[in-house]
C-alpha cells in the first residue's frame, strides 16, 4: 500500500483544534481517524475511526497508528497549574510513545503541534523567529514539558520518519472550550496587567488547522523541512489587553477597567503557588507567575519562514473572526452566567 493511500491519525481529535484539522483533513478526501481518552459523537458523525486510550499506553497507541501514513500529534495536557508529573506523563512520556508507535508502524510523517511558551523566558519576545533558543528555566510544567516533548519530536526525524512541529498562539474561535469561555467567565474579576502596550500573536482556529494541513503536504513535497519548528499565527500582532476586551465584547460583557502592576502581579502569583502547594488547596490559583509574566509582555514572532516552507497564510483576519465568535457564543447561548 502506498504511503498515500493509507489513512490519517490525529491524536486528541476529539479537542478544539483535534476536530478543525479532523475536518478540513476530511473536506480534502482524507480518511481520518481519531486517538483520544474519550468518544466523541461529534466524530461519530462525521464518520471518523475512533480509538479510545491513555498516550502512556504505548500498546495502545501503536494500535491507533498503525496503517497510517501521517500523525498529527493534537493531544496534550494544557494549564498553568499543576504538579510536574501530569504534565510529564501525557506531554513527554506520551510523546515518546507516539514516535516509537510511528517507528515501529512505518508512519512517513509526524506533525506537532507545539507551542511558543517553549521559547517564552518571561520578557518581551517582538518578532522573534524560530532561532530563538529554549529559555534555562520555565516558571511552570507546561511549557517545560512541551519543550522537552518538541525537542524529541524534531530530534526523531530521519529518512524514513519526517516530522514537523507547529507553535500555534492563542487559539481561538467558535466552539472554544478554552480561552474566550475563561476570559467570559472571569469578566469581573480580571485586572489589566501593566499599561496595556504589549502585543500578541492569536491564531483563529480555522487558520490553525489549515497551517497543520499544509505542514503535511508540505512535508511530503519538501523533505528537506523535516527536523524544523514553526510558529504560526494570524499574522497580526494586537494589544493584548484589546483582544480580551474584544473577546468579553463578543460575550456580552464590558471591557476590563481596573489595573495592576506587572511587580504586584508576579509577587501575588507567587504568592498563591506557595499557598496552593503548602496547604494543597485544590483546583487553580487566580494568578500565577507565568501567567503575570505572559499578562504584561509582548510575545509575536515571525512567520516568514511558514510563509516560505508550508506556504502558509491567514486566510481568516481577526475582525472576520470576532463576528464569527460572537455569532457563536449568541446561538449557544454562552456565556451562561
Amino acid at each position: 500500500m502506498k504511503e498515500t493511500t493509507k489513512s490519517i491519525l490525529v491524536t486528541g481529535g476529539g479537542g478544539f483544534l483535534g476536530q478543525a484539522i479532523v475536518r478540513m483533513l476530511l473536506e480534502k478526501g482524507h480518511r481520518v481517524a481519531s486517538y483520544s481518552r474519550g468518544s466523541y459523537p461529534e466524530l461519530d458523525a462525521m464518520g471518523v475511526v475512533q480509538h479510545s486510550g491513555d498516550l502512556t499506553d504505548v500498546d495502545a497507541v501503536k494500535k491507533a497508528v498503525d496503517g497510517k501514513g501521517t500523525v498529527f500529534h493534537v493531544a496534550a495536557k494544557a494549564g498553568v497549574w499543576g504538579p510536574d508529573e501530569a504534565f510529564f506523563r501525557p506531554n513527554v512520556t506520551g510523546t515518546r510513545n507516539v514516535i516509537e508507535a510511528c517507528r515501529a508502524c512505518g508512519v512517513g510523517r509526524l506533525i506537532y503541534t507545539s507551542s511558543p511558551s517553549v521559547v517564552f523566558d518571561g520578557t518581551d519576545m517582538q518578532g522573534m523567529s524560530e532561532t530563538a533558543p529554549y529559555p534555562a528555566d520555565f516558571h511552570a510544567p507546561y511549557p517545560r514539558t512541551k519543550a522537552m516533548a518538541e525537542q524529541e519530536v524534531l530530534a526523531a526525524a530521519d529518512e524514513k520518519l519526517k516530522t514537523l512541529a507547529l507553535r500555534p498562539h492563542l487559539i481561538w474561535g467558535p466552539g472554544d472550550p478554552h480561552l474566550a469561555p475563561r476570559i467570559i467567565a472571569r469578566a469581573k474579576s480580571l485586572r489589566q496587567v501593566g499599561g496595556g502596550g504589549n502585543r500578541v500573536d492569536t491564531i483563529y482556529i480555522d487558520n490553525a488547522a489549515r497551517a497543520h494541513v499544509l505542514a503535511m503536504e508540505a512535508l511530503e513535497r519538501k523533505p528537506e523541512i523535516s527536523g524544523k519548528a514553526y510558529f504560526i499565527s494570524d499574522d497580526d500582532p494586537i494589544l493584548l489587553w484589546e483582544m480580551v476586551n474584544r473577546i468579553l465584547d463578543a460575550g456580552g460583557k464590558p471591557p476590563v477597567k481596573r489595573k495592576i502592576s506587572p511587580r504586584a502581579a508576579f509577587f501575588i502569583g507567587g504568592l498563591l503557588e506557595w499557598i496552593y502547594r503548602t496547604f494543597g488547596f485544590k483546583g487553580e490559583p487566580k494568578m500565577t507567575r507565568f501567567v503575570a509574566r505572559e499578562l504584561a509582555t509582548s510575545h509575536w514572532f515571525d512567520i516568514s519562514a511558514a510563509k516560505r516552507d508550508l506556504g502558509y497564510t491567514a486566510e481568516v483576519a481577526i475582525d472576520e473572526g470576532m463576528h464569527r465568535l460572537k455569532t457563536w457564543l449568541t446561538e449557544s447561548g454562552l456565556p451562561c452566567e
